[in-house]
């Protein structure tokens, strides 16, 4: 078995630098991605092709697409568009979002390739799910008509305030998380992690949905905000309006990305300890 696995490397790796390039170039042409983010994507691609399967590479594909289509879809939003002006990225993800959103996700598929264990691959769906809840959030809540409000304080925060959650941000969260677990169940993940169909999709969207707040908990504690010397926004980005923006709040060191990886750890831990617990 493991000579068969050994002898399909070359062509495995072939066909994910292939089909990621692919991907990866259609995605920069279509501005979803830049180029270091593109070529991020390759990387990463291949990586999770070669070593990983249908499950790994899925759900991956899964994110991604759901990602660039909710992010297009509502380019043309006013509403999205005012919110997007406080948000530290925007538009074209660069290498830093690609790494943040899957670099968990890829240390777990190569640590599974070595280990097949199955709590590795809960662990997996768990930090998929939270990175396609908390991106959901984000397209979708910033067209909310309620007004967000903090995490922290409850208190009604500005739309694009790190922190801030809306009812419509949170369903879509917890919808995005679900899509991810169903996904999971429907490549091979009841198989791969030893959890039943419908235990793998309740277990995602509740991981990816605590994954998913405990991004908003960082995002209004810890994330670097700036306040904007010209309009007097905060935001999350360094230069607003042209100019150097005064830092406000949080640790500067406390990136949105740094943010987004955290809080998927966050989603595989619980994931992997539901897997765990459901063996005793």
């Amino acid at each position: 078995m493991l000579d068969e696995f050994a002898a399909s490397m070359p062509l495995r790796w072939a066909a994910g630098f292939a089909g990621s390039g692919l991907i990866a170039w259609i995605a920069w042409r279509k501005q979803a991605l830049s180029a270091s983010g593109a070529w991020s994507a390759v990387v990463m691609g291949a990586v999770y092709f070669a070593l990983g399967g249908p499950l790994w590479y899925g759900l991956l594909l899964v994110f991604f697409a759901t990602s660039v289509f909710w992010s297009r879809w509502k380019r043309h939003i006013r509403a999205k568009r005012e919110a997007e002006r406080h948000y530290a990225k925007t538009g074209r993800r660069d290498a830093g979002q690609v790494w943040a959103n899957g670099g968990i996700g890829l240390a777990l598929c190569a640590a599974h390739a070595v280990w097949p264990e199955p709590a590795l691959a809960a662990a997996f769906t768990g930090v998929m799910a939270s990175v396609n809840a908390d991106t959901w959030a984000t397209e979708i809540g910033a067209l909310s008509r309620t007004q967000p409000r903090s995490v922290l304080t409850g208190r009604a925060v500005p739309a694009g305030t790190s922190g801030g959650v809306t009812p419509l941000g949170t369903f879509a969260a917890l919808s995005g998380a679900a899509l991810i677990g169903v996904s999971a169940a429907l490549l091979g993940g009841v198989e791969a992690s030893g959890l039943p169909a419908a235990a793998l999709i309740v277990m995602a969207a509740v991981a990816g949905l605590a994954g998913a707040m405990a991004d908003s908990l960082l995002g209004a504690w810890l994330q670097a905000m700036y306040r904007c010397l010209t309009c007097g926004a905060l935001t999350e980005r360094e230069v607003h309006c042209g100019e150097p923006a005064l830092h406000a709040q949080g640790r500067r060191w406390m990136t949105n990305d740094l943010v987004n990886l955290l809080s998927s750890l966050v989603a595989g831990a619980l994931a992997a300890l539901a897997a765990l617990l459901s063996k005793i």
